[in-house]
């Protein structure tokens, strides 16, 4: 498993990475980077990691603001030496948060997290394989998903896509139904699920939201750069609005 970590202060990130590699010799430590703009231009010309350990205040902003101008879609675990981010933490990648000094435990606990959501995408049972396979081809080049298997009182749920009015990055990547109902997902990142999508019927607003045309109620152009997206009731609450980049497709795509 390749990592990164994103810490302005390089004799913390150091003591972190003696932790990681301490904990678990399969992580290996590809970067350390030290600032907001070394990661931006760290990502902008290297794949993606399985995970980044970053900290939330650095010498030139807040990590947060990373997500503003590139989409990271691989799994995060933040570290701060402040609580008060935790909820906008899981609004975006995060899969946990770590509070300096960073506990050896605590660590412990992020990796096996970490990597049980990993195995729980990775590692499907053949039997729940065939059942998805029955209601619907997940492989590249094949048809798009019909069908998505939701988590519901520890069973999995079949759910009809024409149901779905938008995948959610929530804490982790849920379902809402027309009906207003509201299911997890396996799922590891929205990126995942968008590509066994129909694009015709579902478009990526944003980090944290793919709707559905059938879901809209209204839409609402603040300027050239914004764009405000309602629902139709009872999912009318939800607060959408589709990212500086991708308005002009969004146009094209509601207009067609």
């Amino acid at each position: 498993m390749k990592a990164v970590i994103v810490e302005d202060e390089i004799i913390i990130a150091n003591v972190l990475k003696n932790k990681i590699e301490k904990l678990d010799a399969g992580i290996d430590i590809i970067e350390i980077l030290t600032s907001k703009q070394t990661a931006l231009e760290w990502l902008r010309s290297n794949s993606q990691p399985d995970v980044m350990f970053m900290d939330i205040q650095l010498s030139d902003g807040v990590s947060f603001d990373i997500f503003k101008e590139y989409e990271l879609s691989c799994p995060i675990i933040f570290t701060t030496a402040y609580d008060e981010y935790a909820l906008k933490a899981f609004k975006v990648n995060g899969i946990d948060y770590l509070l300096k000094p960073i506990q050896e435990s605590e660590l412990e606990a992020a990796i096996q997290k970490l990597k049980k959501q990993i195995d729980a995408k990775e590692n499907i049972p053949n039997a729940l394989k065939n059942i998805l396979s029955a209601f619907g081809k997940t492989e590249e080049g094949s048809s798009y998903k019909e069908i998505f298997m939701a988590d519901h009182k520890n069973q999995k749920l079949p759910i009809n896509v024409k149901d779905i009015a938008c995948f959610c990055k929530d804490v982790i990547n849920c379902i809402y139904l027309f009906n207003g109902e509201k299911y997890y997902l396996d799922y590891i990142t929205l990126d995942e699920i968008e590509k066994l999508l129909d694009p015709k019927h579902f478009f990526r607003v944003n980090r944290q939201f793919i709707i559905n045309i059938q879901a809209i109620h209204s839409i609402k152009s603040l300027n050239n750069s914004k764009i405000d997206v309602f629902l139709k009731s009872p999912n009318q609450a939800l607060e959408i609005d589709v990212s500086r980049m991708r308005c002009p497709d969004f146009r094209k795509w509601v207009n067609r």
